[in-house]
């Protein structure tokens, strides 16, 4: 096609039709395989309250042994405060990011009772003791002690602290490590390979052009793809252009990219054409958007890249009708002006990088702020946490199959590039036998996968075809993982999944497990490097190990706040810095954290607290379920009842075999009352189970009713 006629797409399909490949946008692994299970949990109530406002989680996995504790960890290196982190640009649209970050700073150094000082920081405490008497490592936050157990636990080549200043800007991240790694293979895309010094010059050649059309620090350029080659150039080169990175999800609606695109400001999208027709339909092409790229999913494959584009239209159909006048194509902003009219942008720390929007599960969704060095710093911690593992080994080649749109995978990215790693795009991971042969072609040493995932790959007809000799690091994260999953897994490959948890809010790493585990823990893992975690019940106050609030946390990598959403930052951030993340967790004696269920999805049954996770886990022990979903629904009786949504495998299950197998692992108010049969169930892009709109769907047809 010419660059000409770029804005015109084919019209073998309606103009307003969903692509092929929209309406296949599943979660990854959707409707294949069992849902997973996990431990049962005895606590009956909840020291938090349901109605408290709060970012969207990334994973909410169960309580189970810990690993074998660690030698003594090296002394902490010195503290760096909050306060010097969280300062924003003084734009007009920025004005909630500046007030979310001089709330921030504030707290960060008010004034505790007595002669004791905030804690912004994390100085080296002295001992207390926890709520069951064991004496572990503390700080405070005003005047409360904050247990910190884990910090005995960490191995011994981590650090307690990291520095801060040390960990460079994103574009210097870039710069390094592209110099560094010139000649090695950065991304593979459909079994073509891209080294860093071409990623350099296309990267450098994308920040050029959107320097030359007049964009730079602090634009907000959107970026709609999944994972195809153009995607890393693509974002590498807004961050180099001195701008901000909107993702935005490429299965968006019409009306959902209208407004995640008016709330951002973006005045450029880079789209694939296989969801231009979005585009056109929101009709932001007219007036909110200056300029729109179209990539195509074989953009900068070469030859190879033909024959993809060819598939992806004419075979598989995938490029629905559109029309977008003066759109250009990415081959022409490779070309105009090109690398070598590239000019270094002067990027602060305090610029924002990302507006990483979340899943809008209280409302419309929310752009969180991220900060260079809220990115940086989280890609900092997380490097010091599995270097040790990454370094021993000469080659490390990463399967990156969720989308690099998501706030997991995307860091996950960042940090596995400065490593130098080869990383292995999957654009649809949905098409399970698709990435069976990627996976067979090549000798992978680590997947970054969610619970969804594992579970769909392990129960694939086809799965043993693939050699998992050179596997030796499992992650996972984005959602729980859960035990039926992780033992499958561990079977199948000998790898044991290492989950950790983290939100949008926090760039997103907040804990991790140690990679040394025999079996996957059922826990969250430890408090990375330079970040505090405290238990609170809905007063606000802190509490010991083992009691059960909610999960609250301060670090580096907490966003300077939501989007133009003062109101909203104020919700989720207390006094003394921390962000509030909405989840019910427990802080063990060993350092662990474990979290009981998402605060929103709780269920009250007469005056006790039923958690979706326990019921579902118990579910997906029968071995006739492949999927269960739990919600809660009114009740003149009780308040609430529990209702059960599964998939099964098999017909020969009925209602009350479920019931029954679910007696024996629960208590009576814990059973579901209902037991809904269901072909699949919702989920989002990423794979997570939906119960909300499980929820509002029984909930509009008794409406209708």
């Amino acid at each position: 096609m010419s660059e000409e006629s770029a804005g015109t797409g084919r019209k073998k399909q309606a103009a307003g039709s969903r692509s092929k490949a929209a309406q296949e946008a599943e979660a990854p692994g959707q409707g294949a395989g069992k849902a997973a299970t996990g431990e049962t949990l005895t606590s009956e109530k909840s020291a938090v309250s349901k109605e408290s406002s709060a970012p969207k989680k990334s994973s909410a996995p169960k309580k189970s042994s810990a690993p074998k504790k660690a030698s003594a960890p090296r002394k902490p290196a010195a503290s760096k405060k909050a306060s010097e982190s969280k300062k924003a640009p003084a734009t007009k649209e920025a004005s909630a990011t500046k007030e979310a970050s001089a709330t921030k700073k504030a707290a960060a150094t008010k004034k505790a009772s007595g002669s004791e000082k905030a804690a912004a920081g994390k100085q080296p405490a002295p001992s207390t003791k926890s709520a069951a008497g064991k004496k572990v490592a503390s700080g405070s936050t005003g005047s409360q002690e904050i247990p910190r157990p884990w910090l005995d636990h960490y191995p011994d080549f981590v650090e307690r602290e990291i520095d801060e200043g040390a960990a460079p800007d994103l574009t210097e991240l870039i710069d390094r490590t592209v110099s560094r790694y010139g000649e090695n293979i950065a991304f593979e895309s459909f079994g073509v390979g891209m080294r860093f010094k071409e990623l350099d010059t296309h990267s450098r050649a994308v920040a050029a052009w959107l320097g030359a059309q007049g964009y730079g620090k602090g634009d907000r350029i959107a970026v709609m793809m999944p994972n195809v080659m153009a995607y890393p150039v693509i974002l590498f080169g807004i961050l180099r252009a001195g701008c901000t990175v909107v993702n935005v999800n490429p299965l968006y609606t019409p009306r959902e990219l209208k407004h995640q695109v008016k709330d951002s400001g973006a005045k450029v999208l880079f789209v694939l054409e296989n969801f231009a027709h979005t585009v056109e339909r929101s009709e932001l092409a007219k007036a909110d958007l200056a300029r729109v790229v179209l990539v195509a999913p074989g953009d900068l494959l070469g030859l190879k890249g033909f024959l993809v584009n060819t598939v992806s239209r004419y075979v598989k159909r995938a490029v629905p009708g559109y029309t977008l006048p003066g759109a250009i194509r990415l081959s022409a902003v490779l070309s105009n002006p090109g690398a070598q009219g590239f000019k270094p942008r002067a990027v602060g720390k305090d610029d924002i990088a990302f507006l990483q929007y979340t899943g809008g599960t209280t409302g419309l969704p929310k752009g969180a702020t991220l900060l260079h060095r809220n990115v940086a710093t989280n890609v900092a911690q997380v490097k010091a946490w599995i270097r040790h593992a990454i370094e021993a080994r000469k080659e490390n080649v990463i399967i990156t199959a969720l989308p690099l749109y998501h706030i997991f995978s995307l860091t996950a990215c960042m940090v596995f590039f400065q490593f130098g790693a080869r990383q292995v795009l999957i654009a649809n991971p949905r098409d399970l036998p698709g990435m069976i042969d990627t996976l067979k072609k090549t000798p992978f040493t680590c997947v970054v996968f969610i619970n969804t995932l594992y579970n769909a790959l392990a129960n694939h007809s086809r799965i043993k075809e693939v050699d998992f000799s050179h596997l030796h690091l499992s992650i996972a994260g984005g959602m729980s993982t859960q035990k039926a999953v992780a033992r499958k897994w561990k079977a199948l490959t000998g790898s044991a999944i290492v989950e950790g948890y983290g939100l949008s809010e926090t760039s997103p790493v907040v804990t991790a497990n140690r990679l040394d585990v025999e079996d996957h823990t059922g826990t969250i893992g430890y408090p990375l490097p330079s970040t505090d975690v405290a238990i609170r019940d809905e007063e606000g106050n802190v509490l010991g190990c083992e009691a059960e609030g909610e999960l609250c946390v301060r670090g580096p990598q907490v966003m300077a706040g939501y989007w133009n959403q003062p109101e909203e930052t104020k919700k989720v951030m207390t006094e003394d810095g921390f962000l509030r993340t909405g989840d019910v967790a427990v802080l063990q004696e060993d350092g662990l954290v474990r979290i009981v269920d998402r605060i929103k999805d709780m269920i009250s049954v007469s005056g006790f607290n039923v958690y979706p996770n326990e019921v579902e886990d118990v579910l997906a022990d029968h071995p006739q379920i492949a999927e269960a979903a739990v919600v809660g629904m009114p009740d003149d009786h009780s308040g609430e009842r529990v209702v059960a949504y599964v998939v099964l495998r098999d017909e020969g299950v009925t209602e009350q075999q479920i019931r029954d197998h679910c007696r024996e692992s629960l208590t009576s108010y814990k059973v579901p009352r209902e037991v809904k049969f269901r072909d699949s169930l919702p989920k989002t892009n990423v794979g997570k189970v939906l119960r909300r709109a499980l929820r509002d769907s029984d909930e509009g047809r008794r409406e209708e009713a």
